[in-house]
């Protein structure tokens, strides 16, 4: 069996194990990226979001077999740019962070959806969030965190 050789925040990694195996478990059990969180196993809360070569992915739905060759970005690696630091800052001052579960993933749709339009609407916001669920904070901080990490980032995306 060929190693799997994939991009895992900017450092190039192999996973020996099968194909079909999931990312999400990849992640979390062999490369220790504890900020992918497996919530419903079924794509539907983005607990497990992360982003393949720039598009946000429910990674509970991806066979390791087709991250080969890709670029795959969690929390771990993005909380090292400046653009994490933005957000960030919004997040925590607009109280858009409770229990925290769900903030990883958010982050990186909000992510996604910067780095598509620097200055989205709410409504694209919102849209751009959608896949990932919050039981606690509720959505109207986390976009007003999304939108002012648009205003302030001077440039940024």
């Amino acid at each position: 069996m060929d190693a799997i050789k994939f991009i895992l925040n900017g450092g190039e990694v192999a996973y020996e194990g099968a194909a079909t195996d999931r990312l999400l478990d990849v992640l979390r059990d062999c490369f220790g990226c504890k900020s992918v969180k497996c919530g419903c196993k079924e794509g539907e809360c983005g607990a497990c979001s992360v982003l393949i070569d720039g598009r946000l992915i429910n990674s509970c739905c991806v066979a390791m077999g087709a991250v080969e060759g890709a670029s795959v970005l969690t929390l771990e690696g993005y909380r090292e740019t400046e653009r994490f630091a933005a957000l960030s800052k919004a997040f925590s001052e607009l109280s858009a962070v409770q229990c925290g579960f769900c903030i990883p993933g958010m982050v990186l749709a909000a992510e996604s959806v910067l780095a598509k339009n620097p200055h989205p609407s709410e409504a694209e916001i919102r849209e751009g969030l959608s896949g990932n669920l919050c039981r606690c904070t509720g959505y109207n901080a986390i976009v007003n965190a999304v939108n002012n990490a648009a205003k302030e980032a001077n440039g940024l995306w």
